[in-house]
């Protein structure tokens, strides 16, 4: 299985990735922006390991999002990318906005379009998970 893996260098993404890539034998491409919450510290377990690849990048850029769909393939997208910590959001919510609505929706329309053009029988293999953090 191939599984893209948004925000996979925070906490729970990172054990994420390390159990997919561990346990399951899947390969994984995480893509993170390394903000306050994100280290590559996290993946230094599963680091030059061929079955994963990291990449620094903004869920909000859609033509990067563009690019990853297409070159890496993924059966399946899960979406852990947030700013998460609400104390943050009190003296400034404009990166929650962009990164939790805007960057969620750059996301859904790359992975829409990626899906559009997948066979009949890829697209019944596809699924897109978008986990959300109750602060």
């Amino acid at each position: 299985m191939r599984v893209l893996v948004t925000g996979g260098a925070g906490f729970i993404g990172s054990a994420l990735v390390r159990h997919l890539i561990r346990d399951k034998g899947d390969t994984v491409l995480t893509v993170d922006k390394l903000t306050y919450a994100g280290s590559l510290r996290s993946l230094r377990d599963i680091a030059g390991r061929p079955e994963h690849t990291f990449v620094l990048a903004d869920i909000c850029d859609r033509c990067a999002m563009d690019n990853i769909f297409a070159s890496f393939r993924p059966d399946k997208v899960v979406h852990l990318a947030a700013e998460s910590h609400v104390d943050r959001s009190i003296s400034d919510a404009e990166d929650f906005m962009r990164t939790n609505v805007m960057g969620t929706y750059s996301l859904l329309e790359a992975a829409r379009t990626y899906y559009d053009n997948l066979s009949r029988h890829d697209q019944e293999r596809f699924r897109f998970l978008h986990a959300i953090s109750r602060s």
